[in-house]
């Protein structure tokens, strides 16, 4: 498809979708001022496509202006007498205003952002339309298989197979269609572990360790107030440990929690029916809860009318570094029960979606080194959030800004890179990508015209066609003229775990990501890359001198010769 045609099917689906929500269709304004935070002021013309807003510049120069519908959190208006402006706040943190002489053009233009920055069905959003414009040598969708992880773990251990007891989603729609499981555990076993866990989320492999012990996520038990069993999944479990070792069953909930599960439905494993498991709690909040603190987060980053004591109490008070400390803690603690200890651990919340992955993913990043690396952490991201049934449709389709709040909205993977953007604080060597790699990651995650994070499964990708359809953003993370920019230029491979404090003075605001309009690349980094340039020259400095000195003595020497 040509561009010229992309943009009249562009053009064509706004019209449908404006008709489709009973809206007037105000598709171009002229005589518009377009003001934000790094970026100059434009006076021109503002068109709406189906998925942008544009601003085209009338100062002769061709300057336009690109905003995403999907990345439009809310829309305020500010109208006076001399004129009408409208605040786009971006669900990247940053803000927009527009300025449109019209009050009926500008109500015109807000309602119809609004109605097209909410597109339910992923095929009308943009990853469907967009054209690459630049070169990849490589299909990201195609960088991870459950097949190439299968190989590697057979170098290691022959207790595993692939099941695809899965194939069409009937044992669990949030899981992939292929999953590793205990080779002694035969597919109907599965089926009724998968009726006892919680939306079918059975016990599935996560992460292999160099002395084969293992840790493994799932949903939670639904044992309810009967204290309901299952011997297939009790097998399962304890045929991972094998007869002479223990476990540990990690609980993201706090126990009050778990036992209140079980008038719902749900509950946890018993001492009695698990008996080589020690189970331990540690809770840590849902979705909805980690939603709050990020709105009072990014609300504390943006107020500019307090001073240093009353912005700093503000900040304390949201509640984001608390988030962020207990989940590096959990996920310490499983890495020292796997490594230290040498003991295999399950993990699991309530339905497995949220923390559980953040915990089992961080894990990885503790104990594999091969999980710091740019491909190995793309890898681990396909693998631990995306086929593993993260619902990013659901918990990015609005963010802090947004007026609209409701149940589903949640920051599981935002809270994640976070911990990792940490990491990379303690250990700036021991990452082979940059914090602005991250910054790029969340941002996408929200609002992207990749397809990697549409939709809430496996299955509904599957549905809508997404791998064929769309491009993956990891083809661009890994173009040749993209990914230099987001390597750590400091980058030391190294093989050994690494162990992070979280104490409360090791942790720090992620600035690059919830100050958008601060360079994403710290200070430090950029300090450390100006310095090893100056090394540079001074060392071609010295090889020039050197050059000199070389002629000088030759030019000595030649006296002494005659």
């Amino acid at each position: 498809m040509s561009k010229e045609e992309c943009k009249y099917k562009d053009q064509q689906l706004l019209m449908y979708l404006l008709s489709a929500a009973e809206l007037y269709q105000t598709p171009k304004v002229e005589e518009c001022v377009l003001e934000g935070s790094n970026i100059p002021t434009y006076h021109g013309t503002a068109c709406l496509t189906g998925h942008h807003l544009i601003l085209y510049s009338q100062d002769g120069e061709n300057k336009e202006y690109w905003i995403l519908h999907k990345n439009v959190d809310s829309v305020e208006k500010r109208y006076s007498q001399d004129r009408n402006a409208l605040i786009f706040k971006c669900k990247n943190f940053k803000k927009y205003q527009l300025t449109i002489p019209s009050f009926e053009d500008a109500n015109n233009i807000c309602s119809s952002v609004e109605a097209l920055s909410c597109l339910g069905k992923p095929n009308l959003q943009y990853p469907y339309f967009y054209r690459p414009t630049f070169k990849f040598e490589e299909d990201g969708f195609d960088l991870f298989h459950v097949e190439n992880e299968f190989a590697d773990l057979c170098k290691k251990s022959d207790q595993w197979r692939i099941s695809s007891i899965n194939l069409h989603f009937k044992a669990c729609k949030s899981y992939p269609s292929q999953v590793i499981v205990p080779k002694l555990i035969d597919d109907k076993a599965i089926e009724k572990s998968a009726e006892f866990r919680q939306d079918g989320r059975f016990p599935i492999l996560s992460y292999y360790h160099t002395n084969r012990r293992v840790v493994m996520r799932c949903g939670q038990p639904m044992t309810g107030t009967s204290n309901k069993r299952c011997k297939e999944d009790e097998k399962m479990i304890n045929i991972i440990l094998g007869p002479a070792h223990r476990g540990y069953i990690l609980d993201l909930r706090t126990s009050q929690s778990a036992t209140n599960a079980r008038s719902k439905g749900g509950g946890f494993e018993t001492e009695f029916n698990y008996p080589q498991w020690r189970k331990i709690h540690h809770g840590l909040q849902k979705h909805k809860v980690q939603q709050e603190s990020l709105i009072r987060l990014v609300e504390a980053c943006h107020d500019q009318s307090t001073n240093s004591e009353k912005w700093q109490s503000k900040l304390e008070s949201c509640n984001w570094l608390s988030l962020v400390k207990e989940t590096l803690s959990a996920a310490c603690l499983v890495a020292q029960c796997v490594d230290k200890e040498g003991a295999s651990v399950l993990v699991h919340g309530s339905h497995g979606v949220d923390c559980t992955l953040q915990v089992t993913a961080l894990t990885q990043v503790l104990l594999d080194p091969l999980c710091r690396t740019m491909r190995g952490f793309l890898c681990l991201i396909d693998r631990e959030w995306i086929k593993a049934g993260h619902p990013f449709a659901s918990r990015c389709f609005h963010s802090a800004l947004s007026n609209q709040k409701t149940q589903t909205e949640g920051p599981s993977f935002t809270v994640f890179l976070d911990c990792v953007f940490q990491l990379q604080q303690q250990f700036p060597l021991a990452f082979e990508f940059n914090s602005r790699f991250l910054c790029e990651l969340s941002r996408h995650a929200y609002a992207s015209q990749f397809g990697t994070f549409l939709c809430n499964s496996e299955m509904e990708r599957r549905q809508h066609k997404v791998q064929t359809k769309t491009v993956s953003l990891w083809s661009y993370f890994l173009s040749e003229e993209v990914l230099p920019l987001h390597l750590n230029i400091i980058y030391e491979s190294c093989n050994g775990v690494i162990w992070p404090s979280v104490a409360p003075h090791s942790l720090y605001l992620w600035d690059g990501l919830f100050l958008p309009d601060i360079d994403p690349e710290p200070t430090v980094q950029k300090n450390i890359k100006e310095t090893m340039l100056r090394m540079e020259q001074l060392q071609l400095e010295i090889c020039s001198l050197n050059n000199e000195i070389s002629i000088l003595k030759q030019q000595q020497a030649r006296p002494d010769q005659q």
